[in-house]
């Protein structure tokens, strides 16, 4: 990130915003786009891009980011508010984005989840049923996406970029994707999908969610697909922490909120883990490209097979 460019491009997109000169460092812990904390010695703003190299088409969307959080933003939704988008490729290397910096903390550890659960557990689940809740056209999001065919699309697309991305054989993940395919369930009811929706992808004050992030992904579809993965990775990352509530007790906290049936996600569950498959493939190539920043990419691509015989077993649960 030059700071050098994003520091003429803000005087003249925001006058008045920068008072000093900017640094910066990358936050770590991110798998995907590339998001830096950038301060002028008294403020701090946040610069989302996507990441380096090997960019697949439809990924790493940072205006469709930019505009659901700028439509989420005056409803009391907690995501950060916007401040300048820029399409340029030419200014940093791809287009990116500014946004507020929000104060609290992201539990990307399961350890430092010891103190707050259940309760903060519960607080993000409450905030995915509140998402599941915003009316899309009374924010200006009714053309962010199609709800009905939304499964059967996201089958699609993520056998797409799975294509896009292979450097070798998994075992499983194409008969994953058969199964997948032959059987989506209906949309019931079309509302604001996150696509990525974790703890790790929250900012967190003590019990309570201050800030949801990471919205790449998020367009309008089916809101259990949201559900799915928030299950998926909780049993990965976070439910062994002791006092956390169980998936059972997520799926009925949601299920309250929400007053949505829940009785059926063994076709939602399966596609997750497909999905979260094909997400570490694509890390895995780009790492063996050398065209990943920070630690931990090396072992990204050992998540791929378990996750597809994961997918199988959900199927084969129904």
């Amino acid at each position: 990130m030059d700071l050098h460019v994003l520091r003429r491009y803000l005087d003249d997109a925001v006058p008045g915003l920068v008072r000093g000169d900017l640094s910066g460092e990358v936050i770590a812990g991110g798998r995907s786009n590339l998001t830096y904390v950038v301060t002028d010695g008294t403020d701090r703003w946040v610069v989302r891009r996507p990441p380096l190299g090997h960019v697949l088409a439809t990924a790493h969307d940072m205006g469709r980011e930019y505009r659901v959080l700028t439509a989420l933003s005056p409803t009391g939704y907690p995501v950060p508010s916007t401040i300048t988008f820029s399409a340029d490729p030419d200014l940093v290397g791809a287009p990116f984005y500014v946004m507020q910096f929000v104060e609290g903390d992201v539990h990307r550890e399961a350890s430092s989840l010891a103190a707050f659960v259940p309760s903060l557990i519960f607080d993000l689940v409450d905030r995915l049923a509140d998402l599941h809740a915003v009316d899309y056209g009374s924010v200006g999001l009714g053309d962010f996406g199609r709800p009905d065919g939304y499964n059967e699309r996201q089958v699609r697309r993520w056998k797409k970029q799975l294509d896009l991305s292979r450097s070798r054989s998994v075992p499983g993940l194409d008969e994953l994707h058969l199964l997948l395919a032959a059987s989506p369930p209906p949309v019931r009811q079309g509302t604001i999908v996150h696509g990525d929706f974790r703890i790790d992808n929250a900012i967190a004050v003590g019990t309570r969610i201050v800030g949801v992030l990471d919205w790449e992904m998020s367009t309008l579809g089916d809101p259990l697909s949201d559900l799915a993965l928030l299950l998926l990775y909780t049993a990965d990352r976070t439910l062994s922490v002791p006092g956390h509530p169980s998936l059972d007790d997520m799926v009925s906290q949601y299920a309250s909120r929400s007053g949505r049936d829940v009785s059926d996600l063994h076709w939602y569950r399966a596609m997750a883990a497909f999905k979260l498959a094909v997400i570490s493939e694509g890390i895995h190539f780009r790492f063996t490209q050398g065209l990943t920043v920070g630690d931990g990419f090396d072992v990204v691509g050992e998540r791929v097979a378990p996750l597809a015989a994961m997918g199988h077993d959900f199927l084969g649960e129904n």
